[in-house]
């Protein structure tokens, strides 16, 4: 946070800066072709954009030659490197990227789409730049267990079984089986990215969190009337009802007991796929027990 806060300026506030690093860390976390960073921030610059495309010295950290081959790396620290294993000529390096473009947050997202050229990361990286700037801090590892736990409810792990609905696939997530109308709580802090009818998930509601991980709550009866698309939202938030809606158009309902389906589903930077989120249910669950005794 204090380097975030460091290199930030009226004009280029640290939650942007935060949100590049966070999504990073992120795909690092992921992908074995990405090997993470040593040091405190995570940002990774590519051979080609720190030294120059035609640059031969594919290590080079010397700031003169970088410059002659059009490289971008930076020496914020003023020792005459632009070295990539200093937290400080990332960062700089970070910011004369987003300088380039402007400060607004069309400029920001033009900077971003045009380093990462992929829409989902511009998406995921302006998702957790306006998480951060609503709580003001990057410290947001809390989570709920999304249903009162204090009511009855059951659920097992149901990755992998076999859905013949719509056609044979396997289910991705976890079903937990509760009364209709059971209030159903994000667990996560995050921004409301979808709300409305599929027919595999009838009513649904989906939130996006600053780990890359995008939250799938299906099936409710109905959504919370005070919270809508686009709102960012903290863990334990009520975001819709248990219920049974779901396989067929649109207020289909009934063809099934009533439960919350949960997923998880993780972007890397170039696809996103559903894992398992059993495991985290119960810990999360386990956390908030002992919070609460």
């Amino acid at each position: 946070m204090a380097y975030y806060i460091n290199y930030s300026s009226d004009i280029l506030p640290w939650y942007y800066l935060a949100a590049i690093d966070q999504y990073e860390r992120n795909i690092q976390e992921v992908r074995r072709d990405l090997p993470k960073r040593d040091g405190i921030v995570a940002m990774q610059f590519s051979d080609d954009y720190w030294v120059g495309p035609l640059n031969p010295q594919r290590e080079d950290n010397y700031s003169l030659s970088i410059a002659f081959f059009n490289g971008n790396g930076v020496d914020a620290n003023g020792d005459g490197l632009a070295d990539r294993k200093n937290d400080d000529d990332v960062m700089g390096t970070l910011v004369e990227l987003l300088n380039v473009q402007g400060h607004s947050e069309k400029d920001f997202k033009k900077a971003v789409k045009n380093y990462y050229q992929n829409d989902m990361a511009v998406n995921q990286i302006l998702t957790t730049a306006k998480i951060y700037q609503h709580f003001e801090t990057i410290n947001l590892d809390q989570h709920a267990f999304p249903l009162p736990l204090r009511q009855d409810y059951s659920y097992r792990s149901t990755w992998g079984d076999r859905r013949g609905w719509g056609g044979r696939r396997i289910h991705e997530g976890t079903d937990l089986f509760a009364s209709y109308g059971m209030p159903v709580k994000s667990t996560t802090y995050g921004m409301i990215e979808t709300m409305g009818w599929n027919e595999y998930g009838g009513w649904r509601v989906g939130i996006r969190d600053v780990n890359n991980t995008y939250h799938y709550y299906a099936h409710l009866s109905s959504f919370n009337k005070k919270v809508k698309q686009g709102d960012i939202i903290e863990p334990g938030t009520i975001i819709g009802y248990v219920g049974s809606s779901g396989y067929g158009k649109k207020w289909t309902s009934g063809r099934f007991p009533p439960h919350l389906h949960y997923g998880m589903y993780k972007f890397n930077g170039s696809t996103e796929w559903a894992y398992d989120p059993f495991p985290a249910l119960r810990r999360w669950e386990q956390e908030e027990r002992k919070r609460g005794s």
